[in-house]
């Protein structure tokens, strides 16, 4: 509990003392009312100070409606009508409810909170060969930072120097370390768990990883869900409709009975501020939101941003999942899955390496090994075919199909997916080297989920019909549409628009930004997404990991119930004995429980928002 938490549970138990003893002794002692009101006037300023102040500001700034408002017009109502007891304890247990809701509000908030810790405030920056030590803010892109082991990572960048392994729980929720080495992209907030790391600096401390963590934790709770606006609206007309009601319920039955009496009147005025007590809207002001916020808090903790509440509730309702292919269901770089003859592996691998190695074709970069001996050939690249090298009388050809054809080489071409990569060695062909982009680990098992909760994955990809069908088969979508351009991506999205149920893109690249910003909920890869699809998206994965979908769309889901339960609830039970304390049925003690009872009992809901998520279809 924080330290204003603690002055105001022995501001509550001091005055539940002193309440108590005050109902005894007076229970024993036959006082008179000026006796007794000076007693109860003493405890009811300890405990209701704060809120007695918190109404005159409000009444001087026009703010008029308010729950502080409302309790102190029931209190000193209730003491004017002599219900001096009721009226302490009444405030006593609003500031019991008002000290649940700050505990509340503070656990969701520190589970955000702690992301401010991802980020060191200064690292050891080296600049002509010294080491010293600056703000994060003052590091450039380029620079060389060292990170020692124990320290957090300040900065995304490439490491120059080391090899470690990295914790990322903070980020992505991975327990087990990574490890990495010299050539490695790291991402700020990662902490070094082995050797000292010397990491070039890629990324200001405004755009790394963490950069943009806080940026978008920062604002998430700036987009409110239509139940939180809902409740904030409702909250506005309520509060001045019931605060009229009581005053009509307090003078119009005396005067349309013609009756004169005090006691009568007394009756009706204490009716009255009964139904003042139980209008509160409290319970659904708070508890309402503190369900998304707790889910926006849960989910950052899991690896998946969320920009907002209103877009937790269109994730609860997503139906179909579209997906792009390459960085999103695959890795997105090349690599080598298939050679043949076997028996000729490493010869051939080793006549890519030394004739792509000053190629600059991207899939070149899948064949070249380090430390490979190309001295003495003569390399030269033919555009649009592959390479041919040359030393002394040894005359290699690597490239495609055509290339060989046009040398007259006699070879069997490869039908299926992946780019092939013949090879052919003085006239002779020696085989071939299949690259391509390979699934992600846990894609499978992701698209399985989804399919699992109701959800139906279509995979959308500009690469050719073969490849695409290939992955389709391999980790199981619905369905599949290939060779798309950009424009072709937003068309086939447009047609899954405008159901009742919502639609949600996942992507990664600068041509998936049109498509983010066109559908209900667009998701991106924060660790590998350009800036570009991260900024058009509603929802970033931090990890790059499909499993993170499955677990927002299940936090949305429990998010959006609990906050529906907490209206249900809330209305049914105020209704209920506000229709009572009409009829006077309801007394002071059912009108604290209508209101403190039900905000505490809503809170408590809310708070479930923070304990492990299980599916509920």
């Amino acid at each position: 509990m924080s330290r204003k938490n603690k002055r105001a549970l022995f501001r509550i138990i001091t005055s539940l003392v002193a309440l108590a003893i005050a109902v005894v002794v007076f229970n024993f002692v036959n006082a008179t009312w000026y006796i007794k009101l000076p007693v109860f006037l003493l405890v009811y300023f300890i405990i209701g100070y704060d809120v007695l102040i918190k109404a005159c500001k409000n009444i001087v700034g026009g703010m008029v409606t308010d729950e502080s408002f409302l309790m102190c017009i029931a209190t000193i109502g209730a003491f004017f009508v002599g219900e001096y007891p009721e009226a302490v304890a009444v405030m006593l247990f609003y500031q019991v409810g008002e000290l649940f809701q700050r505990i509340a509000v503070g656990k969701s908030r520190a589970s955000i909170s702690a992301l401010m810790d991802l980020r060191p405030d200064c690292v050891t920056v080296v600049r002509d060969g010294v080491e010293e030590v600056v703000d994060v803010e003052e590091v450039s892109v380029g620079e060389q930072i060292i990170v020692a082991p124990g320290e957090r990572i300040g900065l995304d960048g490439t490491i120059t120097q080391g090899r470690s392994a990295l914790n990322m729980t903070a980020l992505t929720g991975e327990t087990v370390p990574i490890d990495v080495k010299e050539g490695d992209e790291v991402l700020s907030g990662a902490i070094n768990e082995g050797g000292v790391l010397r990491i070039t600096v890629t990324q200001s401390a405004q755009t790394s990883t963490v950069g943009r963590i806080l940026d978008l934790v920062e604002n998430a709770t700036q987009n409110k869900a239509k139940t939180e606006s809902f409740i904030t609206r409702f909250a506005l007309v309520y509060t001045p409709v019931v605060v009229i009601c009581a005053l009509l319920l307090a003078v119009l039955p005396p005067l349309f009975l013609g009756v004169t009496s005090p006691a009568v009147w007394s009756t009706w005025v204490y009716r009255a501020l009964v139904f003042l007590v139980v209008s509160c809207p409290c319970a659904l002001v708070i508890s309402v939101p503190l369900a998304f916020f707790g889910a926006i808090g849960k989910a950052s903790r899991q690896g998946v941003l969320v920009k907002g509440g209103n877009y937790l509730e269109l994730l609860a309702q997503t139906d179909v999942v579209l997906m792009d292919k390459t960085g999103t269901i695959t890795k997105g770089c090349f690599e080598i899955i298939e050679v043949y003859p076997l028996d000729k592996k490493e010869e051939i691998l080793n006549l890519l390496a030394i004739a792509e190695s000053r190629s600059t074709h991207p899939i070149v970069k899948a064949l070249v090994r380090e430390g490979v001996d190309e001295s003495g050939y003569e390399i030269k690249e033919i555009a649009g075919y592959g390479v041919f090298a040359q030393k002394g009388e040894e005359k290699v050809l690597c490239g495609n199909a055509e290339l060989l054809r046009k040398n007259n080489v006699v070879f069997d071409e490869r039908r299926g997916t992946g780019t092939p990569v013949y090879v052919a060695r003085n006239g002779q062909y020696l085989g071939y080297a299949v690259v391509g982009d390979t699934v992600k680990s846990d894609s499978r098992e992701a698209i399985k989920t989804l399919k699992d909760m109701g959800i139906k994955v279509v995979m959308l990809t500009g690469d050719k019909r073969e490849n695409a069908s290939a992955v389709a088969q391999s980790v199981g979508v619905d369905e599949y549409e290939s060779a798309l351009l950009p424009a072709d991506k937003v068309s086939e999205s447009q047609k899954y628009l405008g159901r009742k149920g919502k639609t949600a893109f996942v992507g990664d690249g600068i041509n998936d930004a049109p498509v983010l910003a066109g559908v209900d909920v667009g998701i991106s890869m924060g660790g590998i997404g350009s800036d570009c699809a991260i900024e058009a998206s509603d929802v970033v994965l931090i990890s790059d990991s499909l499993k993170s979908i499955p677990v927002a769309i299940k936090t949305a889901k429990k998010s959006v119930r609990i906050a529906k339960q907490n209206v249900v609830f809330a209305l049914g039970i105020k209704f209920a004995v506000l229709a009572l304390s009409v009829f006077g049925f309801a007394n002071m003690w059912l009108a604290v429980f209508a209101d403190v009872g039900v905000t505490l009992l809503a809170v408590l809901n809310s708070m479930r928002m923070l304990t492990k998520t299980t599916y509920k279809k």
